[in-house]
């Protein structure tokens, strides 16, 4: 099986800015793009209210028509697979559902060896749903606009998986997870190599089934030190992304609150770091030493704000952007359930508005 990408996706202004050439113009797109902000979603969901999200993000059809939604509404830089990030451990067979309000909820908490050694391992064939999806979302991306707007595929990084399995859901301080880490360092990595291994096959059945470039989330890693990070987390991380290793796409790491980590989840093999809107972007490129491209990092409270006052902001990151090889420009993390949809049309316009200055090839 070989990667099939989207018409000339590799040219576009998101692949050339994660590979380091600036474009004309900075490309955007934004986290949680395709949801509950957008009122096509919402019709949609109302067409099918017997169905919770996993369901839906693993019929090809509908996860499809989701993930497009927003690129012929913002026109944005590119697609991002509408999913989520324990699709893996449920495709496997692991008990888990989104609990409206909440989020997603394990049926069993995993917290002994035992409970490590009992979870199922996930197959290349569990993921056709996933595949099937990604290969109709392309052949949708081919006839919007000049059919080369790329598909960005994703996982959550091994220690968000995780935390989420330890705890049983979501939780604020991943107290379990951290203990567990600690308590029972086999068990620990034990679990970290199972995540690492079901993300890996995640990613690698999206690039090929042609995602342009992968994404890799660690929402939760904003709770640890950087000691803990780089001995209990890091070569998990960079384990799942082996598994795409021998595949030629961008890969981009997102964490949220990870402003001490930076340097770190760079150095586990990737190309483009995300940073959130707690830290000033420029600090984040002086961080990662300005030699690697970057994502972010609007603030996504300030959305709801008044009009001039979101327009200032976007335009000082822009600014503060430029002090990278190149920028994207995203969130700081998703989108709010409540966001205007015709504010986050506004930010593309405004951003395709601003033309960059590159500088001159050598000899010219």
């Amino acid at each position: 099986m070989s990667s099939v990408p989207a018409a000339d996706a590799a040219s576009s202004r998101l692949i050339s800015a994660y590979r380091g050439v600036r474009p004309d113009v900075t490309p955007v797109w934004f986290m949680r793009q395709a949801g509950r902000s957008l009122p096509e979603y919402r019709e949609l969901r109302a067409q099918h209210a017997e169905r919770d999200m996993l369901s839906i993000s693993l019929d090809p059809e509908l996860a499809t028509e989701i993930t497009l939604q927003p690129v012929r509404r913002h026109g944005v830089d590119a697609a991002i697979l509408y999913s989520d990030i324990v699709i893996p451990p449920r495709l496997a067979g692991v008990d888990v559902e989104i609990v409206s309000g909440r989020g997603p909820v394990f049926a069993k908490p995993v917290r002994t060896a035992a409970d490590v050694a009992a979870l199922p391992t996930l197959t290349m064939e569990q993921l056709a749903p996933i595949t099937a999806g990604v290969r109709r979302t392309i052949e949708g991306l081919a006839a919007i606009g000049d059919g080369t707007t790329p598909l960005i595929g994703f996982a959550g990084a091994p220690f968000t998986v995780a935390a989420y399995l330890v705890e049983g859901g979501p939780s604020r301080e991943h107290l379990a997870a951290r203990t567990l880490m600690h308590a029972d360092p086999d068990a620990w990595r034990a679990l970290m190599d199972w995540a690492a291994d079901a993300s890996g096959l995640f990613l690698r059945a999206q690039v090929l089934a042609g995602a342009s470039a992968v994404q890799l989330f660690d929402s939760w890693a904003g709770s640890l030190s950087l000691a803990d990070y780089v001995a209990h987390v890091a070569p998990a991380s960079a384990r799942a992304l082996s598994h795409i290793a021998d595949l030629d796409v961008p890969k981009v790491h997102f964490g949220v609150g990870t402003g001490e980590l930076l340097p770190a989840m760079r150095d586990i093999g990737v190309d483009v770091v995300g940073i959130d809107w707690r830290l000033p972007l420029d600090e984040g490129v002086r961080r990662l030493g300005g030699t690697v491209p970057v994502q972010g990092n609007i603030n996504p409270a300030l959305l709801a704000a008044p009009w001039p006052v979101l327009e200032a902001h976007v335009r000082d990151v822009l600014r503060r952007g430029e002090a990278a090889p190149t920028h994207v420009l995203n969130l700081g993390h998703g989108v709010p359930t409540e966001t205007d949809p015709a504010v986050l049309t506004r930010i593309v316009e405004l951003v395709r508005s601003i033309h960059i200055d590159r500088p001159a090839e050598p000899g010219r």
